[in-house]
């Protein structure tokens, strides 16, 4: 999983958050904020996220606002060499923390992706 964030801190707490809620099973890479630092978001930085992420059985991405989404898709219309690769329309947190649990229990892509979208459905109070 791939979490792609206008800010380095938000992408780095939130990997952090899911690798912890997901024991660790789960390969889960931020890609954050500009590689020179600030805010904004890098095709490159969630490329090589993309990549360090894969284990295989491919990488959702799940990102924070509509430019991430963006520079997401301009990266997969250009997807030649990476691995298999689902953007999730989803929250960041609540949608990384669903699709990682969904992974641990062995689910496949799709499945991971379904999870993670669910979470747009879930209430807090």
């Amino acid at each position: 999983m791939v979490l792609v964030s206008h800010s380095a801190l938000i992408a780095e707490g939130t990997a952090e958050l899911v690798r912890q809620l997901a024991g660790g099973e789960v390969a889960v890479q931020p890609a954050g904020g500009l590689p020179e630092g600030g805010l904004g978001t890098s095709i490159e930085l969630v490329e090589q996220a993309v990549r360090t992420a894969d284990r295989g059985a491919g990488v959702v991405i799940l990102a924070d606002l509509g430019s991430a989404v963006l520079t997401v898709k301009l990266l997969l219309d250009d997807a030649a060499g990476l691995p298999a690769v689902l953007i999730a329309d989803a929250p960041l947190v609540e949608g990384a923390v669903s699709a990682a649990v969904a992974a641990s229990s062995g689910a496949d892509l799709e499945a991971v992706r379904a999870a993670a979208e669910e979470a747009r459905a879930f209430r807090k109070l």
